[in-house]
Protein backbone atom coordinates (compact mmCIF):
# COMPACT_ATOMS: atom_id res chain seq x y z
CA UNK A 1 0.00 0.00 0.00
CA UNK A 2 2.80 2.36 0.68
CA UNK A 3 4.20 1.53 -2.69
CA UNK A 4 0.84 2.30 -4.38
CA UNK A 5 0.56 5.61 -2.62
CA UNK A 6 4.01 6.59 -3.62
CA UNK A 7 3.39 5.59 -7.21
CA UNK A 8 0.16 7.57 -7.33
CA UNK A 9 1.74 10.75 -5.94
CA UNK A 10 4.56 10.44 -8.38
CA UNK A 11 2.17 10.38 -11.36
CA UNK A 12 0.26 13.44 -10.09
CA UNK A 13 3.50 15.32 -9.74
CA UNK A 14 4.47 14.47 -13.26
CA UNK A 15 1.09 15.67 -14.50
CA UNK A 16 1.42 19.02 -12.74
CA UNK A 17 4.90 19.51 -14.09
CA UNK A 18 3.82 18.54 -17.59
CA UNK A 19 0.79 20.86 -17.42
CA UNK A 20 2.91 23.73 -16.21
CA UNK A 21 5.29 23.21 -19.09
CA UNK A 22 2.43 23.24 -21.54
CA UNK A 23 0.73 26.39 -20.17
CA UNK A 24 3.83 28.58 -19.86
CA UNK A 25 3.96 29.61 -23.54
CA UNK A 26 0.30 30.48 -23.44
CA UNK A 27 0.77 32.60 -20.35
CA UNK A 28 3.69 34.33 -22.03
CA UNK A 29 1.54 35.12 -25.06
CA UNK A 30 -1.30 36.40 -22.91
CA UNK A 31 1.08 38.54 -20.88
CA UNK A 32 2.65 39.97 -24.01
CA UNK A 33 -0.78 40.72 -25.42
CA UNK A 34 -1.85 42.58 -22.31
CA UNK A 35 1.48 44.44 -22.24
CA UNK A 36 0.96 45.57 -25.83
CA UNK A 37 -2.61 46.60 -25.04
CA UNK A 38 -1.34 48.58 -22.07
CA UNK A 39 1.30 50.27 -24.15
CA UNK A 40 -1.20 51.10 -26.88
CA UNK A 41 -3.44 52.72 -24.30
CA UNK A 42 -0.98 55.59 -23.89
CA UNK A 43 0.11 58.14 -26.48
CA UNK A 44 1.79 61.56 -26.40
CA UNK A 45 0.85 64.83 -28.10
CA UNK A 46 3.56 67.37 -28.91
CA UNK A 47 3.48 71.00 -27.86
CA UNK A 48 1.41 73.28 -30.15
CA UNK A 49 -0.33 70.21 -31.56
CA UNK A 50 -3.86 68.86 -31.15
CA UNK A 51 -4.77 65.18 -31.60
CA UNK A 52 -8.17 64.23 -33.03
CA UNK A 53 -9.37 60.96 -31.43
CA UNK A 54 -12.10 58.81 -33.00
CA UNK A 55 -13.96 55.74 -31.63
CA UNK A 56 -15.05 53.32 -34.28
CA UNK A 57 -14.72 56.10 -36.87
CA UNK A 58 -16.78 58.62 -34.93
CA UNK A 59 -15.34 61.79 -33.42
CA UNK A 60 -14.58 61.30 -29.72
CA UNK A 61 -12.57 64.32 -28.65
CA UNK A 62 -9.56 66.59 -28.98
CA UNK A 63 -6.45 65.79 -26.97
CA UNK A 64 -3.98 68.53 -26.14
CA UNK A 65 -0.22 68.27 -25.59
CA UNK A 66 1.11 65.77 -23.03
CA UNK A 67 0.53 62.09 -22.13
CA UNK A 68 -2.97 60.89 -23.09
CA UNK A 69 -4.98 57.63 -22.73
CA UNK A 70 -7.21 55.86 -25.22
CA UNK A 71 -8.80 52.44 -25.48
CA UNK A 72 -6.71 50.31 -27.78
CA UNK A 73 -8.35 48.97 -30.91
CA UNK A 74 -11.54 50.84 -30.04
CA UNK A 75 -10.08 54.34 -30.15
CA UNK A 76 -7.59 55.73 -32.65
CA UNK A 77 -5.76 59.03 -33.29
CA UNK A 78 -7.29 60.16 -36.57
CA UNK A 79 -4.90 63.10 -37.09
CA UNK A 80 -2.58 65.50 -35.41
CA UNK A 81 -3.34 69.14 -36.20
CA UNK A 82 -0.50 71.68 -36.16
CA UNK A 83 -1.40 74.75 -34.07
CA UNK A 84 1.72 76.75 -34.99
CA UNK A 85 1.74 79.64 -37.45
CA UNK A 86 2.24 78.37 -40.98
CA UNK A 87 3.12 80.22 -44.18
CA UNK A 88 1.85 79.61 -47.68
CA UNK A 89 3.52 81.35 -50.64
CA UNK A 90 1.22 81.95 -53.61
CA UNK A 91 2.55 83.15 -56.98
CA UNK A 92 -0.01 84.88 -59.21
CA UNK A 93 0.37 86.26 -62.72
CA UNK A 94 -2.03 89.09 -63.50
CA UNK A 95 -2.37 92.25 -65.61
CA UNK A 96 -2.33 95.88 -64.52
CA UNK A 97 -4.53 98.72 -65.73
CA UNK A 98 -1.88 99.83 -68.25
CA UNK A 99 -1.72 96.28 -69.73
CA UNK A 100 1.51 95.16 -68.08
CA UNK A 101 1.72 91.52 -66.97
CA UNK A 102 3.30 91.02 -63.55
CA UNK A 103 4.03 88.07 -61.32
CA UNK A 104 3.24 88.67 -57.67
CA UNK A 105 4.28 86.60 -54.68
CA UNK A 106 1.84 86.76 -51.79
CA UNK A 107 2.83 85.14 -48.48
CA UNK A 108 -0.11 84.14 -46.26
CA UNK A 109 0.59 83.46 -42.58
CA UNK A 110 -2.17 81.48 -40.88
CA UNK A 111 -2.85 79.07 -38.03
CA UNK A 112 -5.58 76.74 -36.77
CA UNK A 113 -7.67 78.20 -33.93
CA UNK A 114 -7.27 75.89 -30.95
CA UNK A 115 -10.95 76.05 -30.06
CA UNK A 116 -11.93 75.16 -33.65
CA UNK A 117 -9.73 72.15 -34.35
CA UNK A 118 -12.89 70.12 -35.12
CA UNK A 119 -13.91 72.55 -37.89
CA UNK A 120 -10.39 72.76 -39.29
CA UNK A 121 -10.11 68.96 -39.55
CA UNK A 122 -13.60 67.89 -40.57
CA UNK A 123 -14.91 70.84 -42.59
CA UNK A 124 -11.94 71.53 -44.85
CA UNK A 125 -9.87 68.83 -46.48
CA UNK A 126 -7.31 70.92 -48.44
CA UNK A 127 -6.82 74.27 -46.68
CA UNK A 128 -3.85 75.28 -48.84
CA UNK A 129 -5.88 74.96 -52.02
CA UNK A 130 -8.71 76.95 -50.48
CA UNK A 131 -6.39 79.78 -49.39
CA UNK A 132 -4.67 79.82 -52.79
CA UNK A 133 -8.00 80.15 -54.57
CA UNK A 134 -9.05 83.14 -52.45
CA UNK A 135 -5.66 84.84 -52.95
CA UNK A 136 -5.95 84.45 -56.73
CA UNK A 137 -9.48 85.83 -56.68
CA UNK A 138 -8.65 88.94 -54.63
CA UNK A 139 -5.35 89.80 -56.37
CA UNK A 140 -6.84 89.44 -59.84
CA UNK A 141 -9.69 91.69 -58.77
CA UNK A 142 -7.54 94.44 -57.24
CA UNK A 143 -4.44 94.67 -59.46
CA UNK A 144 -6.27 95.35 -62.78
CA UNK A 145 -7.62 98.56 -61.19
CA UNK A 146 -4.09 99.93 -60.71
CA UNK A 147 -1.27 101.04 -62.99
CA UNK A 148 2.12 99.41 -62.64
CA UNK A 149 3.62 102.24 -60.57
CA UNK A 150 0.55 102.22 -58.31
CA UNK A 151 0.92 98.46 -57.78
CA UNK A 152 4.37 99.05 -56.29
CA UNK A 153 3.17 102.00 -54.22
CA UNK A 154 -0.05 100.36 -52.96
CA UNK A 155 1.05 96.78 -52.40
CA UNK A 156 0.09 97.12 -48.73
CA UNK A 157 -3.48 97.92 -49.77
CA UNK A 158 -3.53 94.75 -51.86
CA UNK A 159 -2.22 92.73 -48.90
CA UNK A 160 -4.90 94.20 -46.61
CA UNK A 161 -7.64 93.33 -49.11
CA UNK A 162 -6.38 89.74 -49.35
CA UNK A 163 -6.27 89.39 -45.55
CA UNK A 164 -9.78 90.81 -45.14
CA UNK A 165 -11.25 88.42 -47.72
CA UNK A 166 -9.40 85.40 -46.33
CA UNK A 167 -10.42 86.13 -42.74
CA UNK A 168 -14.08 86.28 -43.69
CA UNK A 169 -13.87 82.98 -45.57
CA UNK A 170 -11.44 80.90 -43.48
CA UNK A 171 -12.75 81.81 -40.01
CA UNK A 172 -15.70 79.49 -40.70
CA UNK A 173 -13.30 76.58 -41.14
CA UNK A 174 -11.33 77.28 -37.96
CA UNK A 175 -8.39 79.12 -39.55
CA UNK A 176 -7.11 82.50 -38.44
CA UNK A 177 -5.22 84.62 -41.02
CA UNK A 178 -2.40 86.27 -39.09
CA UNK A 179 -0.96 88.37 -41.90
CA UNK A 180 -0.63 88.63 -45.67
CA UNK A 181 2.45 90.12 -47.34
CA UNK A 182 3.11 91.02 -50.96
CA UNK A 183 6.76 89.99 -50.94
CA UNK A 184 7.60 90.29 -54.65
CA UNK A 185 6.34 92.13 -57.74
CA UNK A 186 8.06 90.97 -60.91
CA UNK A 187 7.06 92.67 -64.19
CA UNK A 188 8.08 91.40 -67.60
CA UNK A 189 11.83 91.69 -68.30
CA UNK A 190 11.27 94.23 -71.10
CA UNK A 191 9.18 96.39 -68.79
CA UNK A 192 11.87 96.24 -66.10
CA UNK A 193 14.52 97.28 -68.62
CA UNK A 194 12.35 100.20 -69.75
CA UNK A 195 11.78 101.27 -66.14
CA UNK A 196 15.52 101.10 -65.49
CA UNK A 197 16.19 103.26 -68.53
CA UNK A 198 13.60 105.79 -67.36
CA UNK A 199 15.16 105.93 -63.90
CA UNK A 200 18.64 106.26 -65.38
CA UNK A 201 17.50 109.10 -67.67
CA UNK A 202 15.79 110.84 -64.77
CA UNK A 203 18.92 110.60 -62.64
CA UNK A 204 21.05 111.88 -65.52
CA UNK A 205 18.66 114.79 -65.91
CA UNK A 206 18.90 115.58 -62.20
CA UNK A 207 22.69 115.33 -62.35
CA UNK A 208 22.76 117.66 -65.37
CA UNK A 209 20.55 120.17 -63.55
CA UNK A 210 22.86 120.14 -60.53
CA UNK A 211 25.92 120.46 -62.75
CA UNK A 212 24.33 123.39 -64.62
CA UNK A 213 23.43 125.06 -61.33
CA UNK A 214 26.99 124.58 -60.07
CA UNK A 215 28.34 125.99 -63.34
CA UNK A 216 25.99 128.98 -63.07
CA UNK A 217 27.15 129.63 -59.51
CA UNK A 218 30.78 129.47 -60.62
CA UNK A 219 30.11 131.84 -63.54
CA UNK A 220 28.21 134.30 -61.33
CA UNK A 221 30.91 134.20 -58.69
CA UNK A 222 33.59 134.69 -61.35
CA UNK A 223 31.65 137.59 -62.90
CA UNK A 224 31.21 139.22 -59.50
CA UNK A 225 34.90 138.80 -58.81
CA UNK A 226 35.80 140.27 -62.19
CA UNK A 227 33.39 143.17 -61.67
CA UNK A 228 34.88 143.87 -58.27
CA UNK A 229 38.35 143.62 -59.79
CA UNK A 230 37.41 146.05 -62.59
CA UNK A 231 35.87 148.42 -60.08
CA UNK A 232 38.97 148.43 -57.95
CA UNK A 233 41.15 148.68 -61.04
CA UNK A 234 39.13 151.63 -62.33
CA UNK A 235 39.28 153.25 -58.93
CA UNK A 236 43.03 152.79 -58.95
CA UNK A 237 43.32 154.23 -62.45
CA UNK A 238 41.13 157.17 -61.47
CA UNK A 239 43.26 157.82 -58.41
CA UNK A 240 46.39 157.49 -60.55
CA UNK A 241 45.10 159.98 -63.13
CA UNK A 242 43.97 162.30 -60.39
CA UNK A 243 47.46 162.31 -58.92
CA UNK A 244 48.99 162.71 -62.38
CA UNK A 245 46.71 165.71 -63.01
CA UNK A 246 47.73 167.23 -59.70
CA UNK A 247 51.37 166.69 -60.62
CA UNK A 248 50.82 168.32 -63.99
CA UNK A 249 49.16 171.33 -62.35
CA UNK A 250 52.11 171.65 -59.99
CA UNK A 251 54.53 171.33 -62.93
CA UNK A 252 52.72 173.99 -64.96
CA UNK A 253 52.72 176.37 -61.99
CA UNK A 254 56.48 175.85 -61.53
CA UNK A 255 57.13 176.49 -65.22
CA UNK A 256 54.90 179.57 -65.16
CA UNK A 257 57.03 181.02 -62.40
CA UNK A 258 60.13 180.88 -64.66
CA UNK A 259 58.36 182.60 -67.56
CA UNK A 260 57.07 179.63 -69.58
CA UNK A 261 53.49 179.97 -70.69
CA UNK A 262 50.84 177.36 -69.92
CA UNK A 263 50.72 176.21 -73.55
CA UNK A 264 54.45 175.72 -73.73
CA UNK A 265 54.47 174.00 -70.34
CA UNK A 266 51.72 171.59 -71.43
CA UNK A 267 53.59 170.79 -74.62
CA UNK A 268 56.79 170.22 -72.69
CA UNK A 269 55.03 167.86 -70.29
CA UNK A 270 53.51 165.88 -73.18
CA UNK A 271 56.93 165.55 -74.83
CA UNK A 272 58.40 164.43 -71.51
CA UNK A 273 55.67 161.75 -71.17
CA UNK A 274 56.42 160.68 -74.76
CA UNK A 275 60.02 159.98 -73.91
CA UNK A 276 59.01 158.30 -70.67
CA UNK A 277 56.82 155.99 -72.75
CA UNK A 278 59.72 155.21 -75.08
CA UNK A 279 61.88 154.40 -72.09
CA UNK A 280 59.22 152.07 -70.63
CA UNK A 281 58.84 150.26 -73.95
CA UNK A 282 62.60 149.85 -74.29
CA UNK A 283 62.87 148.44 -70.76
CA UNK A 284 60.75 145.40 -71.69
CA UNK A 285 62.87 143.05 -73.86
CA UNK A 286 59.84 140.94 -74.84
CA UNK A 287 57.60 143.83 -75.87
CA UNK A 288 56.03 143.66 -79.35
CA UNK A 289 54.74 147.27 -79.22
CA UNK A 290 55.78 149.64 -82.03
CA UNK A 291 55.42 153.39 -81.47
CA UNK A 292 55.12 155.55 -84.62
CA UNK A 293 56.54 157.98 -85.42
CA UNK A 294 59.71 157.17 -83.53
CA UNK A 295 62.57 159.54 -84.48
CA UNK A 296 64.36 162.44 -82.74
CA UNK A 297 62.72 164.91 -85.12
CA UNK A 298 59.30 163.53 -84.24
CA UNK A 299 59.60 164.85 -80.70
CA UNK A 300 60.43 168.38 -81.91
CA UNK A 301 57.62 168.32 -84.48
CA UNK A 302 55.16 167.12 -81.87
CA UNK A 303 56.25 169.92 -79.51
CA UNK A 304 55.86 172.60 -82.22
CA UNK A 305 52.50 171.22 -83.32
CA UNK A 306 51.18 171.13 -79.78
CA UNK A 307 52.32 174.70 -79.09
CA UNK A 308 50.66 175.86 -82.31
CA UNK A 309 47.47 173.96 -81.53
CA UNK A 310 47.30 175.35 -78.01
CA UNK A 311 47.79 178.87 -79.39
CA UNK A 312 45.11 178.41 -82.01
CA UNK A 313 42.71 176.99 -79.44
CA UNK A 314 43.31 180.00 -77.20
CA UNK A 315 42.59 182.37 -80.06
CA UNK A 316 39.38 180.52 -80.92
CA UNK A 317 38.35 180.62 -77.28
CA UNK A 318 38.97 184.34 -77.01
CA UNK A 319 36.98 185.08 -80.19
CA UNK A 320 34.07 183.00 -78.89
CA UNK A 321 34.06 184.90 -75.61
CA UNK A 322 34.08 188.28 -77.43
CA UNK A 323 31.17 187.20 -79.64
CA UNK A 324 29.16 186.18 -76.60
CA UNK A 325 29.76 189.54 -74.92
CA UNK A 326 28.68 191.47 -78.01
CA UNK A 327 25.54 189.38 -78.27
CA UNK A 328 24.60 190.22 -74.71
CA UNK A 329 24.84 193.99 -75.40
CA UNK A 330 22.60 193.88 -78.46
CA UNK A 331 18.81 194.36 -77.81
CA UNK A 332 16.12 192.91 -80.01
CA UNK A 333 13.84 195.61 -81.69
CA UNK A 334 10.72 193.84 -80.43
CA UNK A 335 12.02 194.06 -76.90
CA UNK A 336 12.68 197.83 -77.41
CA UNK A 337 9.08 198.46 -78.61
CA UNK A 338 7.76 196.51 -75.66
CA UNK A 339 9.90 198.64 -73.33
CA UNK A 340 8.52 201.91 -74.82
CA UNK A 341 4.89 200.71 -74.55
CA UNK A 342 5.38 199.92 -70.90
CA UNK A 343 6.64 203.48 -70.27
CA UNK A 344 3.62 205.01 -72.07
CA UNK A 345 1.22 203.02 -69.93
CA UNK A 346 2.85 204.41 -66.85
Amino acid sequence: MDLFYFTRNFNLFDFVVQTKKDIMPLLAIVGAFFAIILLLSFFTVNQQTAAVVERFGKFLGIRSSGLQIKIPIVDRVASRVNLRIQQLDVIIETKTKDNVFVKMKVSVQFKVIQEKVYDAFYKLEYPHDQITAYVFDVVRAEVPKLKLDDVFERKDDIAIAVKRELNEAMMTYGYDIINTLVTDIDPDIQVKNAMNRINAADREKTAAEFEAEASRIRIVAKAKAEAESKRLQGQGIADQRREIARGLVDSVEVLNRVGISSQEASALIVVTQHYDTLQAIGADANSNLILLPNSPQAGIDMLNNMVASFAASNQIGESIKEGNLKAKHKIDPKDQNLHHSDEDDK
